[in-house]
């Protein structure tokens, strides 16, 4: 796609900057927390309107607990490739009900603050408008596909399956997650298993009769200290139990312990070697009668570049650099959703939405004059790719 068609996106998208500040303050306003579901899905609610106004129709796959999934598509141009591109984005946040309330959308020239405004709602208004303006001008030269999902911060739990069945057999996938502070793109990402185990053991009184009790407290030590040797620098592989609880009052040995764990790895293999050993951990018995169980576990798969994933890359920074901006690719330790679609084979980007920082906390903030740009990057980049 070259020529008028582009061009005329791209003077499209110059003009939106008003309209896009204005989508993404409603949806900022708007209370997603991931576990709100009723919020997440009222943010959906907003884009499918904008959507649905310029013509494109969406759809959604519903989710008991989360937030919907939702999927927008426009064909490709006449002549235009089969092979889909995927514009991806999350639409839940961290932060607790309230949390809006406290302290909504606001402006400081260039810069604004409320939660979700970097992660990842701007993010979300950028895809949102990319694929109104290819719409608008009769098409990419490949059909695209905007999807919308719900809890991505909790690790994808009701989000992967569609994530992956998306991306399967796509052309490219941009994930919107916002961009560096550097104004860079992710080019790598760890992967991350959380999960949670508990420890069982025998209540007794701690001092009429503390022989006859198992602390499940001591056990639940003894493992803490063996798990935290996972961790190791060099490689990139971490540990991290983060959450602790147990007991039942101080004068009872305990019966019961819980622990929350962060683990981070850079490959698969670190995966499946880090996995290993936990289970060591957790298999050896260090007081007899005590039982340990993961209760729950969930995470994400890492980013890894690949041949094509490298292509894409090229081609965005490229575009990028006619447009006036110096962008380049960085690693991550943190997670996304771009994980899910690298490893089941699709070349993937992440963090092309506009440039934020202080993610996760009160001083969150994107770069509001960085939403036209990125869009314009982005929508460059499909316009290159090659079938």
């Amino acid at each position: 796609m070259t020529g008028k068609p582009i061009d005329e996106v791209l003077k499209w998208l110059d003009s939106q900057r008003d309209a896009m500040t204005d989508l993404l303050e409603e949806l900022v306003n708007t209370e997603s927390g991931t576990y709100n579901k009723s919020g997440v899905d009222a943010v959906g609610a907003k884009i499918e309107e904008h959507l649905n106004a310029a013509g494109i129709a969406t759809e959604r796959t519903g989710a008991d607990s989360f937030g919907d999934c939702i999927r927008a598509e426009i064909s490709a141009a006449p002549g235009g490739a089969n092979r889909h591109i995927v514009l991806m984005g999350h639409r839940d946040t961290v932060f607790p009900d309230g949390t809006v309330a406290e302290r909504p959308f606001t402006k400081d020239g260039d810069v604004a603050y409320g939660p979700g405004v970097a992660d990842m709602k701007s993010g979300l208004v950028m895809n949102t408008f990319i694929m109104e303006a290819f719409h608008k001008f009769g098409g990419a030269p490949f059909p695209l596909v905007a999807l919308y999902t719900g809890d991505e911060e909790i690790g994808s739990p009701s989000g992967r399956p569609v994530i992956e069945a998306t991306a399967r057999g796509a052309r490219a996938v941009f994930n919107a997650e916002p961009g560096r502070e550097t104004g860079n793109v992710v080019t790598g990402r760890k992967g991350a298993s959380f999960f949670k185990f508990e420890i069982t053991g025998v209540a007794a009184h701690s001092g009429g009769q503390p022989e006859k009790g198992v602390s499940a407290i001591e056990e639940m030590a003894r493992k803490i200290q063996a798990l935290h040797t996972l961790t190791n620098f060099e490689t990139g592989i971490t540990v991290n139990v983060g959450l602790l609880s147990g007991g039942s009052s101080v004068n009872t040995v305990a019966p019961l312990c819980t622990a929350e764990v962060d683990v981070r790895f850079k490959t698969m293999e670190q995966r499946d070697q880090v996995w290993r050993a936990i289970q060591t951990i957790l298999d050896t018995t260090h007081l007899p009668g005590t039982e340990t169980r993961v209760v729950q576990e969930r995470g994400f798969l890492p980013l890894t570049m690949s041949d094509d994933s490298q292509n894409i890359f090229d081609v965005y920074v490229s575009g990028a650099s006619e447009l006036g901006m110096t962008i380049d690719g960085e690693f991550s330790g943190g997670s996304a959703d771009s994980g899910f679609t690298a490893q089941v084979g699709t070349p993937t980007l992440c963090s092309t939405g506009p440039v934020g920082g202080g993610a996760h906390s009160i001083n969150e903030y994107c770069r509001l004059d960085t939403l036209v740009p990125r869009a314009k990057a982005v929508a460059l980049a499909i316009s290159r790719l090659n079938a």
